[in-house]
């Protein structure tokens, strides 16, 4: 947000330099990021003086040259040649003089040096208004007043304006900062203190309306608000015999000085109220306002719009627009239309004012995806109290600036009034807040330099009223914080003594053991993200694992991609990993910790995750060695590991339950399931253009903690030797780990202790649809050993399973 110094002189008179200024603002919250000088001629005219043209000869060696004497108001006169065909003796004339600087159309700086053109000496240049920067005028130089005496600067004689703007950055909250009226407002606190510690009350100078007066009531406009939730308060007015012309040389200035264009002196004025009061307004023309009744309504979903920016849209059922009775001419609170808009023919206006509903502005804006000065103000909450004041004041300025008359009495539709917020402060808690003692009066005085009445006094505390413009003051603790901001936070004692505490955390707290797999998986390769936890609804559509039904949807959404909370790392993970393959980045290792959350029957849940991902090259090729993909065999080696190394062992092995893997595994500890991993399916990987294989592993991170959390238990090592025999198998590629895992078992769940998968191959050296896949059996007797005759008679049979019941040979 850009504020002016010269526009808050207006307001408050200031004995401060720029620089003290930003300081004050900064140390009251808003946060000076830069200072900007403005000028409203480029350059300033620095070291351009009038100068009298003494005499004026042709050039000896240029037919279109001149050799003028011209006095600047030095002791000596100076030579110029001059190629402008209208130089002549006598003439009063701007002088740029050596060493000026000066700007070309372009912007580009250029200086005026002494030279010799076809031979004689020229020491400076007389000027034309283009090479000024004042006008568009090129074709001679400029003649000025004969009455300006010799040597005046050029800056005083066209009366450059200079300015040090602000740019500061405003918090959200702060809405009651959002103009110059704002600023000086707080700017008057910030000042309480002079440099001796002496309170000192500042006079805030608003702008007058005592003037407005109703001329001649012709041309009545009707109002009617159909819904007063939307729009608590509106306001209007009508002004006849108008001319729609440039602004003067001050309005204009103003508004540069900001960064804003000026247009036209209507469009300009409600530009500048707005930044003056920070009430936003609209100017309708009249003439083009079919009827005489202005409602404020809503209407039929799928209405044409048309707004000023040439756009057609559709609006919502929900969208407040101004209308009369051919539809909608005004977005309310956002954007006009075109259809009604001021233009140089107008001559009769209807001026709007309003409080419209800051949440229904707000929503209406993201929907259509408008951002305009107007809707930054109503979406954070404007002041309900200045409505009809802000429209006067624009009236009388309109009238200054435009001419006309006032031709209806004000129109304020203001049913319900928007309160002030009662609040009260205990004297105690501001001391223990703060840390330190303030005096009762000078409590007192802060408050009523905020605007902040006092009603009531004790030795308690205070009965205080806060204005309504002031949106985030509504509760004890932010008084208490608006007293500490401009009491300042540097005038707080702090003690000398230095406390530090040691704080007992459990090995097993979850910073540390995020920690510890981080540093393991960083030092072989991963990198950590942090997916945002806001995503689309639509990825419901790409896996049976999550409801439409559980997810938690945003009431006020940015856009329909982030819509709901995520229930689910995987997605996240696969945008960031598509992301770097546009890039040419094809080899990824990721993990990110994060949490998933879901609406249930009675409540909404939040459950931690650990994801980990892995596609592309596991070896790059080299001279020295070849290529290697990161396979599954690979990636169950990385999640093995970050379960060594948290000490969970003996783990059951089961199939995945998720429909997102093509080929995927679980590991239980008896009943919790930590992790679940395995080879992404195709189909979700096309959705997001990866062409390539994806392992993906979920970690349950909440059972890892429970689990590495749980007092250790020791149990007797199985005297008997445990048997372990591989079986690699080639199969039909529709045929999953669950159905191989199911048959193994079921041989002897006594003896069979666990079925693990540790590699999975397709490619060109099987047959095409089929696959192999290699798994471990392990197998153990608590009572006695195995023999061999057992162990074959048992692999005996799952073979026979295998080959019977899913086709599956032994390679």
């Amino acid at each position: 947000m850009h504020i002016s110094y010269n526009w808050l002189k207006q307001f408050i008179k200031l004995d401060v330099t720029p620089e003290e200024t930003s300081e004050t603002l900064t140390d009251l919250g808003l946060e000076v990021e830069g200072i900007t000088h403005y000028e409203s001629v480029k350059g300033g005219l620095k070291g351009v003086v009038v100068g009298h043209v003494l005499s004026c000869t042709k050039h000896p060696n240029a037919d279109k040259l001149n050799v003028t004497k011209v006095d600047l108001g030095t002791e000596e006169p100076v030579q110029i040649v001059c190629g402008a065909p209208n130089v002549a003796a006598g003439q009063k004339v701007p002088v740029a003089t050596i060493g000026t600087e000066l700007f070309d159309a372009d912007g580009n700086a250029f200086q005026i040096k002494k030279g010799k053109i076809r031979g004689e000496e020229s020491f400076g240049m007389i000027c034309s208004e283009v090479e000024l920067g004042i006008g568009t005028n090129g074709d001679g130089i400029l003649v000025l007043d004969p009455s300006i005496a010799a040597g005046t600067p050029a800056a005083e004689v066209f009366k450059v304006v200079t300015d040090e703007v602000f740019e500061i950055g405003l918090t959200p909250n702060r809405s009651d900062a959002m103009s110059h009226w704002g600023v000086a407002r707080d700017l008057r606190a910030g000042l309480l203190q002079n440099s001796n510690n002496e309170i000192q009350h500042k006079e805030l100078i608003t702008p007058s309306v005592s003037k407005f007066k109703v001329e001649r009531r012709t041309l009545k406009m009707d109002v009617s608000v159909e819904d007063y939730k939307k729009a608590p308060r509106y306001c209007g007015v009508t002004i006849s015999g108008i001319e729609v012309k440039p602004s003067p040389e001050w309005l204009q200035n103003r508004l540069k000085a900001i960064g804003i264009a000026p247009k036209n002196n209507i469009v300009d004025v409600t530009n500048y109220v707005l930044h003056d009061l920070g009430q936003p307004l609209h100017a309708f023309d009249a003439a083009k306002i079919k009827g005489s009744k202005v409602t404020v309504k809503t209407v039929a979903a799928g209405t044409k719009f048309t707004t000023l920016d040439g756009v057609e849209r559709e609006l919502h059922q929900d969208d407040l627009v101004i209308c009369d009775e051919n539809g909608p001419m005004c977005l309310a609170g956002i954007f006009g239309g075109t259809r009604t808009a001021v233009s140089e023919n107008t001559t009769t206006i209807f001026l709007e004012s309003a409080y419209f509903n800051p949440v229904t502005i707000r929503k209406a804006a993201k929907r259509h995806g408008l951002n305009t000065d107007s809707s930054f103000r109503f979406e954070r909450g404007i002041d309900p109290s200045i409505t009809e004041y802000a429209l006067k004041h624009a009236a009388l300025l309109i009238q200054q600036v435009a001419g006309g008359e006032i031709t209806s009495d004000p129109v304020d539709l203001y049913p319900k009034k928007i309160e002030d917020f009662s609040v009260f402060l205990n004297f105690n808690n501001i001391n223990r807040i703060l840390g330190e003692e303030i005096s009762k009066e000078t409590i007192k005085k802060i408050l009523v330099s905020l605007d902040i009445k006092v009603h009531s006094m004790s030795d308690i505390g205070l009965g205080i009223t806060v204005p309504a413009y002031r949106a985030d003051v509504t509760r004890e603790i932010d008084v208490i914080e608006e007293i500490l901001r401009v009491y300042g936070f540097n005038n707080i004692t702090f003690s000398s003594k230095l406390n530090a505490t040691i704080s007992n955390n459990s090995r097993t707290e979850d910073h540390r053991v995020q920690n510890i797999i981080s540093n393991l998986l960083v030092s072989q390769g991963f990198y950590e993200i942090m997916s945002n936890s806001l995503t689309t609804p639509d990825y419901t559509n790409l896996t049976e694992d999550i409801k439409s039904n559980f997810q938690v949807d945003i009431l006020n959404p940015l856009s329909h991609d982030l819509s709901v909370m995520r229930q689910t790392l995987l997605f996240g993970g696969l945008e960031a990993i598509s992301y770097n393959i546009n890039r040419k980045r094809g080899d990824l290792k990721l993990f990110e910790f994060g949490k998933s959350y879901h609406k249930m029957i009675t409540n909404y849940e939040e459950n931690k995750h650990f994801a980990l991902f892995a596609t592309g090259n596991n070896v790059k090729a080299s001279w020295n060695s070849k290529q290697s993909l990161t396979d599954f065999f690979e990636f169950k080696g990385y999640v093995n590991g970050i379960l060594a190394r948290l000490g969970i062992t003996k783990l059951n092995t089961q199939p995945a339950e998720s429909d997102i893997f093509s080929e995927g595994i679980s590991y239980y500890l008896g009943k919790d399931k930590l992790v679940e991993f395995g080879i992404l399916k195709k189909a979700i990987l096309k959705e997001f253009d990866i062409k390539q294989e994806v392992c993906y592993a979920d970690f349950n991170w909440e059972n890892i903690l429970k689990v590495i959390s749980q007092k250790i238990k020791f149990t007797d090592i199985n005297k008997f030797p445990s048997v372990k025999r591989d079986y690699a198998l080639l199969i039909d590629e529709n045929i999953t780990f669950d159905q191989i895992y199911a048959l193994v078992k079921q041989v002897d769940k006594a003896i069979i202790k666990d079925v693990t998968l540790f590699d999975v191959y397709q490619g060109d050296k099987i047959e095409q649809g089929k696959k192999s896949y290699a798994i471990s059996i392990l197998m153990e007797d608590s009572s006695k050993t195995l023999t061999d005759s057992q162990v074959e008679k048992i692999m005996g049979k799952i073979k026979y399973q295998l080959e019977n019941n899913l086709g599956a040979q032994l390679r």
